[in-house]
């Protein structure tokens, strides 16, 4: 791994407080990326900002920010720009799951997933995508999980709102690929992450990928040389495989 190509990158972290969002933090930070931290909880921010700065991060802004609220991403985004004067690398790894068979869920629960999952990711990369449009450059990186292209038992609302993602990133892929900008989707497995903590079903989450795998693979992605555009990169454990 080339670290010369993280240095000095702006990279704004949506969920930075979850377990791939600071998996990657901490393995941005002593590369010398200037990291953009968003996510609800202003303490755990606060707290993880202060660890990335002991870690070697040369410059850490964080921004709480509710994703589901298109304003409060347009803030994100605006404070990223004033502080650091560009945006290069936005990686949205925030999400949630409600796991329940498809007569049991509410209309509260589909419109949660939707709302989070699906709009979140959307508000971020747009707003992100302005800027990217002005600067001729940037890189937009999506976690689908593989639910985002297979089916699975009690995964309707969850399956809809990733499916989105998927569908939503292959259309700006094409309407901006022209400016510059590159578009990844990260097909992860079951990741050992707070996400199993509320999504209702009870899984082996010492057989899943560890959130510092998937922090690999997403610096993978974001260290290529520019004209090299690594469009999926899909990720499993070996304990359960989706082909």
């Amino acid at each position: 791994m080339q670290t010369g190509t993280i240095q000095d990158k702006v990279v704004v972290v949506v969920g930075a407080t979850g377990g791939i969002g600071t998996a990657l933090c901490q393995q941005l930070a002593p590369m010398g990326a200037k990291l953009v931290l968003a996510a609800r909880n202003s303490d755990r921010l606060s707290a993880l900002q202060q660890q990335l700065t002991a870690a070697g991060a040369p410059e850490v802004l964080s921004v709480p920010t509710d994703i589901t609220d298109a304003t409060q991403t347009t803030a994100l985004i605006e404070k990223t720009t004033a502080r650091f004067g560009a945006v290069d690398v936005l990686v949205n790894t925030a999400g949630a799951g409600i796991l329940k068979q498809y007569n049991k869920l509410s209309a509260a629960d589909f419109d949660a997933m939707l709302d989070l999952n699906l709009k979140g990711s959307f508000h971020t990369s747009q707003a992100a995508a302005n800027v990217m449009r002005e600067q001729r450059s940037g890189h937009i990186c999506n976690l689908a999980g593989i639910l985002g292209k297979h089916s699975m038992v009690m995964g309707t609302a969850y399956c809809a709102s990733k499916f989105g993602v998927v569908g939503f990133t292959k259309c700006m892929a094409e309407e901006l690929k022209r400016f510059g900008i590159k578009f990844t989707l990260f097909y992860f497995g079951g990741v050992d992450s707070p996400f199993w903590d509320t999504a209702g079903l009870k899984v082996d989450r010492s057989k899943m990928l560890r959130p510092t795998t998937a922090a690999n693979a997403i610096v993978f992605a974001i260290s290529q040389e520019p004209a090299a555009i690594p469009m999926e990169v899909n990720m499993q454990p070996e304990s359960h495989l989706f082909f």
